[in-house]
């Protein structure tokens, strides 16, 4: 059976880190995969009988590589640092 796991997504206190917290319950850490780009994340976990799996888009440009994850009890907890809001400009030469 495939399901979608209960995702939680929100900014830290001072709005520098996206917090995603994702609930995995009875999965073990070697059973998950969690990928990230600047704009989205997809999750699957898996345990016998039953598959976590989905994807989801991010509102805000975060920092991929930078991302910190840990998984205890059950809840897959991901730090992630949003983008600076100026970091990626592209110069355009104007004609």
């Amino acid at each position: 059976m495939r399901i979608s796991p209960v995702i939680s997504a929100y900014p830290d206190d001072n709005y520098e880190n996206l917090l995603i917290e994702v609930i995995l319950p009875g999965v073990e850490k070697k059973d998950i995969s969690f990928k990230i780009t600047n704009d989205s994340f997809y999750v699957s976990g898996k345990k016998e009988g039953v598959t976590y799996l989905d994807s989801y888009s991010i509102c805000c440009p975060v920092d991929p590589e930078k991302s910190v994850a840990k998984y205890s009890n059950g809840v897959l907890k991901v730090t992630v640092p949003y983008q600076e809001p100026l970091e990626k400009l592209v110069d355009v030469k104007i004609e």
